[in-house]
């Protein structure tokens, strides 16, 4: 159906792609025709005085219109797990909640609803792409559900189907066989949600095995590839040295690699070579302590992700505001190391929104996403600028950044048609209502899987991960006075 939408009277943040940067408009007027962006106008570019006679006119007066924000890194079918791991650490994690511990707890409905809860929280924070390593292909029911969910949000969703050796008979054919299958779906034709790969065997499959993916990935044109790296005492080292050695990193696939913690000299010249992309996750590299001492020395070539939802929020705005405030904090420490004071901020809140919009759609070498221009995807946020938190404004990238919150995002349209109107939520792809059908269905399976992992031990944390890096002992903090 031709769709036809007109915001009036607000504040757009639009891209200028001469300069590179944001453009502010306001007032102004946006006009979107389908899935796309038709026309931007300001006092000196008027609204053409004819427009389609459907045409649906909304208010925006005190409202700023942002992108949609990217989110270039997460996993969307553990949703279930949320405030259930609130304090766990990354060994934890890959023992108890990664995709080889989840494996038999989880079933193809768990999957589905798991991952289309999950993508209503990005709907509701106005994530409008989002880059899901999807490793729960543990057989094709999983793996097929996964894929459901994200075609039945309506969100802009790259699912990557995980290539993974895993201790039953979906063997490596099978999975490349189940994985043309998904990636040749009809659904996707007509859908935001498209196919990937994601793979993180690289130093630890068979060569062999590694080519038949990099055929696959290069040879059926996937449009992204993901992996996970993180180096030095976590072992899993899938960076740019490691994929340029399988002749992954130059080809014309987008290669995003998420964390990518302790970068060399010689991965990041590498990134720039190449073109490819690092997925920084703040408050997971935080929270896990992964860390990412170095990828402010790389931001031209990095965007920014979330990881695992469950443990904090799918939000960009609250990933961007973290690494903002991180970043600036760690180039102050390098002046007062020296006893010496810095004389002028170290990174730009304009920096900080252009990572969670316009460098997602880069990574993944889309530039009619994360942007606000004639001709990219209608993929749209309207804050409210009039809440109490934001009233007042003067810079809509600050009030956005610095002073926003969920309950700011109004309207959150996605290839041109609406996912969140007026703050609320509207049906999925295929009719089911998010109050009456998504959630009593989410909640069902969610208190199976939590009550079967209420009654599993924790998993004992000794000896070297995965054999090689020494566990060392960590000073607890404690806020009580120790009698």
């Amino acid at each position: 159906m031709s769709t036809s939408i007109l915001f009036q009277d607000a504040t757009i943040i639009a891209f200028d792609v001469e300069s590179k940067g944001f453009k502010i408009v306001s007032p102004g007027s946006l006009w979107v025709k389908d899935d796309r962006i038709a026309g931007i106008y300001d006092e000196s570019t008027p609204v053409p005085s004819e427009l389609p006679a459907d045409t649906e006119k909304v208010c925006a007066k005190g409202k700023i219109i942002s992108p949609g924000f990217v989110d270039t890194h997460r996993h969307g079918w553990q949703t279930a797990f949320r405030t259930i791991a609130g304090n766990t650490t990354l060994p934890q994690y890959f023992f108890r909640y990664g995709q080889y511990a989840a494996m038999g707890s989880f079933n193809a409905e768990d999957v589905y609803i798991g991952q289309l809860a999950g993508l209503y929280e990005c709907i509701n924070a106005g994530v409008t792409t989002t880059l899901d390593h999807a490793h729960h292909t543990w057989d094709e029911e999983t793996s097929k559900a996964g894929l459901d969910g994200s075609i039945d949000s309506g969100v802009r969703v790259f699912w990557c189907f995980t290539f993974q050796t895993i201790p039953n008979d979906f063997s490596h054919e099978r999975q490349l066989a189940c994985a043309d299958n998904l990636r040749t779906d009809a659904r996707l034709a007509t859908s935001p949600t498209e196919f990937g790969v994601s793979f993180d065997g690289w130093n630890m499959s068979p060569a062999e095995q590694v080519k038949t993916i990099v055929d696959f990935t290069v040879g059926k044109k996937v449009p992204v590839l993901t992996t996970h790296s993180l180096g030095g005492p976590w072992v899993i080292d899938n960076g740019p040295v490691v994929l340029d050695k399988h002749g992954m990193l130059q080809t014309d696939v987008p290669v995003v690699i998420s964390h990518a913690s302790f970068t060399t000299p010689e991965d990041i010249e590498l990134l720039r070579k190449s073109n490819q992309y690092v997925s920084i996750t703040p408050e997971s590299e935080m929270h896990y302590g992964h860390d990412n001492e170095h990828s402010h020395e790389i931001m031209d070539q990095c965007a920014l992700g979330v990881d695992t939802h469950f443990t904090f929020s799918t939000d960009m705005v609250t990933q961007a505001r973290i690494w903002l405030q991180a970043t600036r904090r760690d180039l102050y420490r390098t002046k007062l190391a020296n006893n010496t004071i810095g004389d002028t901020n170290p990174f730009d809140v304009e920096q900080a929104f252009y990572l969670a919009t316009v460098a997602g759609g880069l990574a993944l070498r889309r530039d009619d996403l994360g942007v606000i221009r004639v001709g990219a995807k209608a993929d749209l946020v309207v804050f409210d600028g009039d809440s109490p938190n934001m009233l007042g404004f003067v810079d809509p990238l600050a009030a956005i950044l610095l002073h926003s919150n969920v309950g700011d995002v109004r309207h959150v349209l996605v290839d041109g048609k609406w996912r969140k109107k007026d703050g609320e939520l509207l049906p999925s792809v295929n009719g089911d209502s998010w109050k009456e059908t998504i959630q009593p269905r989410f909640l069902a399976s969610a208190k199976e899987i939590q009550k079967k992992y209420a009654e599993r031990p924790l998993p004992k944390i000794e000896g070297k991960l995965f054999e090689v890096a020494d566990y060392a002992i960590l000073n607890k903090v404690n806020v009580k006075r120790l009698q």
